[in-house]
């Protein structure tokens, strides 16, 4: 793209609208700050520049910053449409923007993943996602593994709130035996598909906080990470959805599983405020296409002004202009559109529940699981919200204390784990390639049986003819991401 050396006149009152392109066999690429500059615009968050991935973009420039201010959600914009979706904000446009609970052409409950940083407004947006589902007579089960704080007003407002990891272990392991019963009956009944309400409702399992259950040295986190898998393989055609909200995007960060990510990008995808690193995750995992620019999200909407260091009350700036709840819906159908999502709860923190969020929520009970599929959802589901959940989470406790001490025990004799297991362990670790002298020397540190580095070559090459691990280049290995 190129522009000329005198800056256009722009009217300070109307929305500016430019289509460019550059030559055949080029494609386009920008840089936002060169061109507010080239347009004397202190804010870059006036401009929004949209692309085909190819020649041509889409600039416009706004008089103001169009994502300043947004107003709370209406009931109407809370209700499912016709395709299952409710509006959940607006684009820079003004348009809403809307995202998907359920699939009614294919009869397909969500997989969903939202991404964002601290303070980047993933609370308000669980909150209000989960208010919406109480509003359409959706079944909520939600694990808050920030010991209930992200969203303290959901107590009360959904089937099962649970706060520690172990009652989120028990929730997956419901959540999974709902499925299964369910494709169970389905199948008698000649069904292939989902329909709400005939002659089950929707369920709706969201994990908060996700990555404090599926990263390395989570207490739990093989068997979340399964429970996950196994859900995503059978819990969408029989009405069982799944979301996990994270900080991370990281793969190690989501269980390390492949399998996992896969699922859950094809499914609904918001962007809060990220970190570069996160970015380029995103693009590496295949969440964004490659060469996809998205504007940055500043942590602040004010423009940054240069004051001389002496000039009066130049530390006196309360910049309280955030960008709390913008975001990208990446699988929208405006990836690279920045959207806020409305204003979900009191401006102000408040000292106690908010009653701006309860009052989102609505009136009455929120739906519960139906009758036919109690017994698959065991004991657990009884004891929700009960003293009983204390008793059945310290035997999660000590099931998980046991198994520990079983392997500890076994580390001992030769072959207690698989060598295989032991070298994906080691290169998952690691961020660069490594020779088999190099992952020989630290499968040895890691407690188990020692292995001569012929034992380790071999396995390579098994590993390497599988897929799960990629020959880097002459004698260097890592783990396939």
């Amino acid at each position: 793209m190129t522009l000329t050396p005198a800056a256009p006149v722009l009217p300070h009152d109307q929305i500016v609208e430019l289509m460019v392109e550059v030559p055949p066999g080029q494609v386009i690429q920008y840089n936002l700050g060169a061109l507010a500059s080239a347009f004397q615009i202190d804010d870059p968050g006036r401009i929004a520049v949209e692309t085909d991935g190819s020649r041509r973009a889409l600039v416009t420039i706004y008089p103001s910053n169009p994502l300043a201010t947004m107003p709370p959600p209406s009931d109407e914009d809370m209700l499912m449409d016709a395709y299952g979706r409710i509006v959940v904000g607006r684009y820079h446009n003004g348009r809403p923007a809307r995202r998907r609970l359920f699939d009614p052409r294919t009869g397909s409950a969500v997989r969903a993943l939202t991404f964002g940083t601290t303070g980047a407004g993933k609370s308000r947006t669980v909150q209000y996602i989960l208010a919406c589902e109480k509003r359409n007579r959706i079944v909520s089960w939600y694990a808050d593994l920030k010991g209930g704080q992200s969203a303290p007003e959901a107590r009360g407002q959904v089937d099962w709130h649970a706060t520690s990891q172990e009652e989120t272990i028990l929730m997956l392991r419901s959540a999974v035996a709902v499925a299964q019963s369910r494709q169970a009956r389905y199948a008698a009944m000649g069904r292939n598909a989902f329909v709400i309400g005939d002659p089950d409702p929707l369920l709706s399992v969201r994990i908060d906080e996700a990555n404090r259950a599926l990263e390395k040295g989570a207490p739990y986190r093989e068997e979340a990470t399964y429970l996950i898998k196994e859900l995503g393989r059978t819990g969408r055609s029989v009405g069982v959805g799944m979301e996990l909200d994270a900080q991370a995007s990281h793969l190690e960060e989501l269980g390390g599983s492949d399998t996992l990510r896969a699922m859950l990008k094809e499914g609904e995808v918001t962007l809060l405020r990220w970190s570069s690193s996160m970015m380029r995750q995103l693009v590496a995992d295949g969440l964004l296409p490659a060469g996809t620019q998205l504007m940055p999200i500043p942590k602040s909407l004010k423009p940054r002004l240069l004051r001389s260091q002496f000039a009066p009350g130049a530390d006196d700036d309360d910049d309280a202009c955030d960008t709390q709840g913008t975001a990208y819906l990446l699988s929208g159908p405006h990836p690279a559109s920045m959207m806020r999502h409305f204003r979900i709860g009191s401006i102000m923190p408040m000292p106690g529940l908010d009653p701006e969020i309860l009052a989102l929520y609505g009136p009455g009970d929120p739906a519960k699981l139906e009758d036919a599929s109690l017994e698959a959802a065991g004991g657990q589901y009884e004891a929700r919200g009960t003293d009983a959940m204390a008793v059945l989470c310290q035997a999660v406790k000590d099931e998980a204390t046991k198994q520990a001490a079983q392997v500890q025990a076994a580390k001992g004799g030769r072959g207690a784990q698989l060598l295989e297991d032991r070298i994906r362990t080691v290169l998952a670790a690691s961020d660069d390639p490594m020779t088999p002298d190099e992952i020989t020397t630290l499968v040895n540190a890691d407690g188990g049986a020692e292995v001569k580095v012929g034992s380790v070559r071999n396995r390579l090459g098994l590993l390497a003819d599988g897929g799960d691990v990629v020959r880097a280049g002459r004698g260097l290995y890592e783990i396939n991401r």
